[in-house]
């Protein structure tokens, strides 16, 4: 039987027919915070489990009941399915929802649901069971007429079939993915994306396709009842992405919308993949398409897309709210609805672009996105949505994917969603963790973007260091850093017995400057000197400056400009040494530079410092090693995906600090390159 089978277990006791009364989801974060919105709009009860690592998260807060499940990774916990049954047991849930990742497409699990009386919010095990083997669902598709990429086996791939994509068999969202151009790297590669693989999945099965390099990545969303009604709802374009994993997405694709009957095909092909399967509640078609509208079956992910905000927008439908419909036995709606303008969503990531994409984890001290107009929601109006799963204060850790939230854009054309998105994450206040966020807003900005040309070799084609580069320039960045001197000024002053009596600084007789030093991620140290007079202050290298207001958190300058003098405001916010400084220039972040540096703190020369908390899976080099630039000395696992520690130069192996399965914070030295000397010729 299906999720909409009418027996299932409320409190333990098992009754017939009747609506869902209590869900637990089985997930984490965003998604978990998602389905909790749409219950709570049904009059739905909501149970929450969570590892040790989110006791204190917001989707634990939000749930009316919450179950822990101990230990810290997946495999201990999101990925326990029978602790997580015994959870909706114990906490009296008559149904689970699986979200996306970890379980969501784990027939075993879905079995397992079903088994033990619950509903399940998914399609049938059977459909899972088909679909949850890429290479068996490509076989499948072919046979139902659908278009597909051929299968390569890894132990049959030549020269002639390079380039080549490895997938992981069992799973999406980039894990387990990698491009291989050179078959020396073909047996490498194919053993991380198994580790990889494994790690994310449980199952390290791995096979390759024939890897086109610059193509449009377009899905289509369906959602079939039990009473054999399938709706192709509406296509999404989600072409930028990294590592394979999707950044922007988009409803609709700006590529079907200029090709002539190109969105009728794909219907198609998604409702014969669909039907071809006895398909049950939300799901999506994935398709691989090129410039001339010809497309290829890629997978069918048997549950909900993070994406699927996008959809929301541009049909009006809550698609949580229809499965957990099909799920209790209810038909669609009579009529689908009509297509109504247009939305964006980008995925606001915890990482650094400019450096390979290094995850980053820590504190959110703060996270306020302007003109947010609803949260797991779908608006009527023109505005932002957000959906988060981080608050204020919240944490990010090094177990789970470092996506912080989803922010959505909705608007009646492409142009105008994509100019409120990028302003709005220009404005916002993300404090505490350096995240994608100008990379996101280029993105937008960008004219090829905004011409529609966005296929997958987006970052390669445009230049990634350009794309990932700050959105303020260097002298408004510095501007800003004399603001967070000025303010930090107004601190000292309020700390000052003589607070008020005098501008901080001020002499009677003329004195040095005042001299504050900060740090930039991107410029290095800046050390500002600055004068307080009786006219105002002065401060070198920042000629005409007018000084309007100064106050701890919020300064205002008259900016000297070719045309005359600017107003500009500043908001300032501090956490610890960090300062954050938000102003429409631009986001501004720096650490404030003590006065003298203790000299045990400084680090060796050659020194290799873990970029972010980590487990050490593999060591390639031993204490006493040559190695070359460049070459592996060791490999970190964070947030389910591998990291490669590479020699900085030439050299001996000095030391290595770590071992394989050691847990590393950041900032750790793993190892010392002594750097080989030339000879003098």
């Amino acid at each position: 039987m299906t999720a909409s089978r009418s027996d299932s277990v409320r409190g333990g006791t098992r009754v017939t027919g009747g609506p869902i009364t209590n869900v637990l989801v089985a997930n984490r974060g965003e998604i978990a915070r998602r389905v909790f919105a749409t219950c709570r709009r049904m009059g739905i009860a909501t149970t929450a489990v969570y590892s040790d690592a989110d006791a204190a998260s917001p989707h634990v807060a939000e749930a009316d009941a919450a179950v822990l499940l101990p230990g810290n990774t997946p495999a201990e916990t999101y990925l326990r399915g029978e602790l997580i049954i015994e959870a909706a047991l114990s906490a009296g849930a008559d149904a689970i929802h699986p979200g996306y990742g970890f379980l969501s497409e784990n027939a075993e699990f879905a079995r397992a649901v079903l088994d033990a009386g619950l509903v399940w919010i998914g399609p049938p095990v059977a459909a899972i069971e088909q679909m949850g083997s890429k290479v068996e669902s490509k076989k499948m598709m072919d046979a139902a007429g659908v278009p597909v990429l051929a299968e390569l086996d890894p132990a049959e791939v030549t020269d002639a079939h390079l380039p080549v994509l490895i997938k992981a068999s069992a799973g999406g969202g980039g894990r387990g993915m990698r491009v291989v151009r050179d078959l020396a790297e073909l047996r490498d590669q194919i053993a991380a994306a198994q580790r990889e693989a494994e790690s994310a999945f449980g199952d390290p099965t791995v096979f390759c396709e024939r890897y086109l390099e610059t193509g449009r990545h377009i899905e289509v969303q369906v959602m079939s009842d039990t009473f054999g009604k399938t709706w192709a709802v509406g296509e999404r374009e989600c072409s930028i992405q990294r590592r394979h994993q999707k950044v922007v997405e988009e409803a609709p694709s700006p590529l079907v919308e200029k090709i002539d009957g190109m969105r009728e095909r794909l219907f198609e092909a998604a409702r014969l993949a669909a039907e071809a399967i006895g398909y049950e509640g939300a799901g999506t078609v994935e398709f691989l398409a090129d410039e001339k509208g010809d497309f290829f079956f890629l997978e069918m992910n048997t549950r909900l897309q993070v994406e699927h905000p996008v959809t929301e927008q541009t049909t009006g439908l809550d698609l949580v709210r229809l499965q957990l419909r099909v799920a209790s036995g209810l038909p669609l709606p009579v009529t689908q609805p009509a297509q109504r303008g247009h939305s964006i969503e980008v995925r606001l990531y915890a990482e650094d672009p400019a450096h390979d994409w290094q995850p980053q984890s820590g504190p959110v001290h703060k996270i306020e996105i302007p003109f947010t107009a609803g949260e797991f929601t779908v608006l009527e109006q023109p505005g932002v949505r957000l959906d988060t799963g981080v608050v204020d204060n919240s944490v990010v850790g090094v177990h789970y994917d470092p996506m912080l939230a989803k922010v959505i854009s909705y608007a009646e054309t492409r142009s105008e969603a994509a100019h409120l998105l990028a302003t709005a994450l220009q404005r916002a206040k993300i404090h505490g963790l350096v995240t994608n966020r100008d990379l996101l807003v280029r993105v937008l900005r960008h004219p090829a973007f905004l011409a529609g040309d966005t296929d997958t070799a987006f970052f390669a084609t445009h230049d990634l260091a350009v794309l990932s580069a700050p959105l303020v320039s260097e002298a408004d960045e510095a501007l800003s850093i004399v603001v967070a001197a000025l303010a930090d000024s107004a601190v000292n002053r309020g700390a000052s017995r003589l607070a008020g009596l005098t501008p901080s600084g001020w002499r009677n007789l003329a004195s040095q400057p005042q001299t504050k030093s900060y740090e930039s991620r991107t410029t290095g140290t800046h050390e500002v000197r600055y004068r307080f007079t009786r006219t105002g202050v002065a401060v070198e290298g920042h000629d005409g400056l007018e000084l309007i207001s100064v106050a701890p958190d919020r300064v205002v300058f008259g900016v000297p400009g070719e045309r005359g003098s600017v107003r500009r405001q500043f908001e300032i916010a501090r956490y610890g040494d960090l300062v954050a400084i938000d102003s429409p220039l631009g986001p501004v972040a720096v650490r404030r530079l003590p006065r003298f540096t203790d000299p045990s703190e400084q680090v060796a020369a050659g020194s290799l410092l873990a970029p972010m908390p980590g487990s050490v899976i593999r060591v390639g080099a031993a204490e006493g090693d040559h190695v070359e630039q460049g070459q592996p000395i060791l490999w970190l696992e964070a947030m389910k995906m591998e990291h490669t520690i590479a020699a900085p130069a030439t050299g001996i192996l000095s030391a290595l600090n770590v071992t394989v399965g050691q847990q590393v914070e950041v900032g750790t030295v793993l190892a010392v390159v002594e750097e080989e000397q030339q000879e003098p010729s």
